[in-house]
C-alpha cells in the first residue's frame, strides 16, 4: 500500500521554474542587446559574449571544484548575470577587465553567499561597482555611437548624457535621441524604447510586477521635478533623468530581482522609493554622475529589514 502524506495548506502547484523565469528575463533583454549592437557594433558583441561566457565558466568551476556541487549553469542564472553585467559596461572595455568583473560578480556577489537564492546583493551590479572602483578610467571612457562600423578598442569616445547633465548642460540632451538610444553610455542603458519593450514582455509573462519599476520612475520624476522647478538652470528636467543613464535598465531588470528585493507589495514600494531618492541625490549632489547602481545595492542591504517589518499577509488571513 502507498503511504498517504498529509501536509498543511496551502496546496499550491505551478509550472513556473527557475529556468523559465531566467530565460524569460533574457528574452526581454534581447531588444536592448540588438540596439546596443546597432549603435556600438562589434564591441558590444565582444563585451557581451565575454561577460556571459566568463560568468558561466566561473559558476561551473566554483560549484564543481570548490563547493563540490552539481553545476547548475543550465538554469540560466549565470547567463543572465553575465548579460546584465555586460549591459553595465562600455563597449570598448578590455577583455581582461570584463573577466575580472565576471569573477567578482559570480564568486563574491553570488557564490560566496551560497549561490542562487541566497545572495544579498545583485551580482551583476556588485561586479559593475567593483570594476568602477578598480578601473575608473576604463569604466568611464564611453564610445560615441557610430553604428555597426564602430571600432572596438580604438572607438571614438565622448561624454555621456549624464556627464553633460551633471555639468549643467541640460539643453544639449535631445530627449528623442535618448529615447531611441543614440547616445553614449553602457551597452544596455542607451535605448529607453528597447528597455520598455522588455518591460512590457516581463509584465505580459508575469515574471515581474509593475510596483518597483513604476514607483522608481515616479519617485525620480517627482523628486527631480521639484529640483528643476526650484532651479531650472542648475538641474536638468525629470524626463532627461528618466531617459539618461542606467535608470530604466536598473529599475526594470535589476531592482526587480526576486532574491534581493522585498516580498510584499508595500515593501516593494518602500524599497523602490528609496532607490529613486538615492539615485536623484547621487546624480545631482554626489561625485558620480550615475547613482542607480549604488542606490540598488544600498536598498538590497535594507531588503531583509523591510521584509522583517513589512510582511505580506498570511495565507488565509482575514484582516
Amino acid at each position: 500500500m502507498g503511504q498517504l502524506v498529509v501536509s498543511p495548506s496551502p496546496h499550491a502547484r505551478s509550472s513556473v521554474s527557475t529556468p523559465n523565469l531566467m530565460y524569460g528575463v533574457i528574452a526581454a533583454l534581447l531588444p536592448a542587446l540588438a540596439v546596443s549592437i546597432f549603435y556600438f557594433g562589434i564591441g558590444s558583441l565582444i563585451v557581451t559574449l565575454t561577460s556571459v561566457a566568463s560568468c558561466v565558466l566561473f559558476e561551473y568551476l566554483i560549484q564543481k571544484f570548490l563547493l563540490k556541487q552539481t553545476p547548475t549553469i543550465c538554469d540560466g542564472s549565470a547567463i543572465l548575470t553575465g548579460l546584465l553585467l555586460a549591459f553595465n559596461l562600455p563597449s570598448n572595455l578590455p577583455i581582461g577587465i570584463i573577466i575580472v568583473g565576471a569573477a567578482f560578480a559570480i564568486g563574491v556577489g553570488k557564490m560566496a553567499f551560497g549561490g542562487l537564492g541566497q545572495n544579498l546583493f545583485n551580482p551583476a551590479l556588485a561586479g559593475r561597482v567593483f570594476l568602477l572602483i578598480s578601473f575608473p578610467v576604463q569604466m568611464t571612457t564611453w564610445p560615441v555611437p557610430q553604428g555597426l562600423a564602430t571600432n572596438y578598442i580604438d572607438a571614438e569616445t565622448g561624454a555621456t548624457t549624464l556627464n553633460m547633465l551633471k555639468n549643467h548642460f541640460g539643453n544639449v540632451a535631445d530627449a528623442s535621441q535618448m529615447f531611441l538610444g543614440n547616445m553614449g553610455g553602457s551597452l544596455g542603458e542607451v535605448s529607453a524604447l528597447a528597455l520598455l519593450i522588455g518591460f512590457g514582455w516581463l509584465l505580459y509573462k508575469r515574471i515581474i510586477t509593475w510596483h518597483i519599476p513604476v514607483t522608481i520612475f515616479a519617485t525620480v520624476f517627482v523628486f527631480q521635478g521639484i529640483l528643476y522647478l526650484a532651479d531650472p538652470v542648475q538641474f536638468a528636467t525629470p524626463v532627461q533623468h528618466l531617459l539618461a543613464g542606467g535608470l530604466m535598465l536598473g529599475a526594470i531588470f535589476m531592482a526587480t530581482d526576486y532574491v534581493t528585493s522585498p516580498m510584499s507589495v508595500n515593501g516593494k514600494i518602500v524599497y523602490a522609493i528609496g532607490i529613486g531618492v538615492i539615485t536623484v541625490v547621487i546624480r545631482n549632489f554626489g561625485a558620480f554622475p550615475e547613482g542607480m547602481s549604488f542606490a540598488i545595492l544600498i536598498m538590497n542591504a535594507f531588503t531583509p529589514l523591510i521584509n522583517n517589518y513589512i510582511k505580506p499577509k498570511r495565507f488565509g488571513e482575514v484582516k
